[in-house]
């Protein structure tokens, strides 16, 4: 296999395995889907080479992308649009977390109830792989219009897993995830095109969807922060609205309060596997939007708007914790948990530091190991109890031993427990933050974020302590002692990510160096622009 095609091929193997599964044998789809998205996984390890040595950040931010593939598409009509997909340092992690967590949500669904029932595997197991295509398409998307399409891919399989699917209020939840989605989308659209056109515009002939082109380039940079351009009306800053709309169709993914309401509703009514996948990647999307788009290409806008971005960030992490201490619903519970520390990641984007970025980035990786090791654990207990009520619960720790060793770490993981994975990009994100004053001296307003985010790690210690006495602690209620604990298969799909989430928080560094070479090329990238339309420095 030639390297060059070697993340086409990571691409589509999922839509191919899609079209296999609707052809097969009912009883074999599966078998193919867990082949598919294993085999995946393993072609995605073999892009650890560059990111190990770290020669995949020599250069300027864009200028070593590996594993790059660029031909030509679309170039009717005065468009100017190609099949252009690399990775760097923000989009690889990425792609291994997708993979990963893929693969262990497929063998999670190997005993899922609702297809075998009346509603049939074949549907199920082909629209999981297309949704594995849109997700892994949208991570190494390098050009815009690309970029939306696969983002779009994703909408509709997410939309039929949870609505057919899901538990007994799935067509509600289905379709507020839709409608939450596409308007996004519609937001995310416009921006396109308006900075298409102005790419024609300022380089004349065609335009440019390219994203690494639209930050690098100065005469792009020029326009797209100059004060003095308008969108629509006069006095409407052409960046500032760009990147509201960018960041609101990022932001509902995340998601960021105020528009949360579809995620809680969605992890309740999807199936278990849907749900590790929708916690432990679809969120991240809007995060990996961030870096990606929003900052790298807007830095005057990100600039003036940090202080209303922080206030989302720090709302987020503490009006989801308390969210956490009112539910009894157990996955309702772990999904506002999801809000809360997804929270962390708007602050540390927010105070545009290398501290912060490392942090909000490292968290997005953290989250995606823990928040699908959560949701699975919940689906193990529902398995066998048929409810998810956290105050019906008692002492199960007792009847299932390994299934609550596992547990305890797990949530111990999502806490941010030092020595687990949370930890790391929590304290990154606080400390960047409490510095962000010294390194931008506009940001007066740091320190007391900072402080006010800290709470935060107080309540999620509450909230978890708290479920964790009152599900696994205490005394053994006698319905649930026979019990079995988790099985070979559960405790092999739970085993990797215990693992990552211990080795990310024991050994952080090598995370960190897989990253911090494009963060730190993207921080550099945004300086340069920002010196070009005032004297705003940036700082290590």
């Amino acid at each position: 296999m030639e390297t060059s095609g070697l993340l086409n091929w990571i691409i589509f193997i999922p839509m191919i395995g899609a079209i296999v599964v609707l052809f097969a044998p009912a009883k074999q789809a599966r078998s193919i889907t867990l082949a598919t998205t294993f085999l995946v996984f393993l072609a995605s390890c073999l892009l650890f080479g560059p990111f190990l040595n770290g020669s995949y950040h020599e250069g300027g931010y864009g200028e070593n992308m590996q594993f790059e593939s660029k031909v030509e598409w679309i170039h009717v009509g005065g468009f100017n649009i190609n099949w252009h997909v690399g990775l760097d340092g923000i989009s690889f992690p990425l792609i291994i977390l997708t993979t990963l967590v893929t693969f262990l949500a497929a063998w999670a669904s190997w005993n899922f109830e609702e297809w075998k029932v009346n509603r049939g595997p074949k549907g199920y197991f082909s629209l999981f792989l297309l949704l594995e295509t849109g997700v892994l398409g949208t991570f190494a998307a390098l050009d815009f219009f690309l970029f939306y399409i696969f983002w779009e891919v994703m909408l509709l399989p997410m939309y039929f897993l949870i609505g057919v699917w899901g538990g007994p209020r799935k067509e509600y939840a289905a379709i507020k995830f839709f409608l939450y989605t596409l308007a996004g989308s519609v937001l995310m659209l416009v921006a396109l095109l308006a900075m298409y056109f102005t790419s024609a515009d300022v380089l004349g002939g065609a335009g440019t969807f390219s994203l690494i082109e639209y930050a690098t380039d100065g005469r792009l940079q020029s326009v797209f922060n100059d004060p003095n351009k308008t969108f629509l009306w006069e006095g409407w800053k052409f960046g500032h609205v760009m990147f509201i709309f960018l960041f609101i169709g990022f932001m509902i993914k995340v998601p960021v309060f105020p528009f949360h309401t579809w995620l809680p509703d969605a992890h309740v009514e999807a199936p278990t596997p849907i749900s590790m996948i929708l916690a432990g990647i679809l969120l991240k999307l809007g995060a990996y939007g961030f870096f990606r788009v929003c900052y790298p290409i807007f830095p005057e806008a990100a600039r003036d708007l940090a202080y209303f971005l922080a206030v989302l960030g720090v709302i987020n992490i503490l009006y989801g914790a308390f969210c956490c201490l009112a539910q009894t619903d157990f996955k309702r519970l772990v999904a506002y948990s999801s809000i809360s520390h997804m929270g962390y990641v708007v602050l540390g984007c927010a105070v545009m530091t290398d501290v912060g970025f490392q942090g909000a980035m490292f968290q997005v990786l953290a989250h995606g190991i823990s928040s699908p090791m959560c949701f699975f654990l919940v689906g193990v207990i529902y398995d066998r109890a048929h409810h998810r009520n956290i105050n019906d619960f008692g002492g199960l720790w007792l009847a299932m031993p390994r299934y609550g060793s596992m547990a305890t770490l797990g949530f111990f993981a999502s806490l941010g427990l030092p020595s687990l994975c949370g930890f790391i990009g929590e304290v990154w994100v606080l400390l960047g933050t409490f510095n962000a004053g010294s390194v931008h001296a506009e940001f007066t307003w740091a320190k007391p974020m900072a402080v006010l985010a800290a709470f935060g790690v107080i309540l999620t210690a509450a909230y978890i302590l708290w479920m964790i006495q009152r599900v696994y602690l205490g005394k053994l209620r006698e319905k649930y002692a026979d019990f079995p604990d988790a099985t070979a298969r559960e405790t092999a799909i739970l085993f990797p990510m215990a693992v990552l989430a211990i080795f990310m928080g024991i050994l952080p560094k090598y995370t960190f160096d897989l990253m911090n070479g494009t963060i730190d090329d993207v921080l550099a990238t945004m300086t340069a622009s920002l010196s070009s339309v005032s004297s705003f420095a940036f700082g290590g």
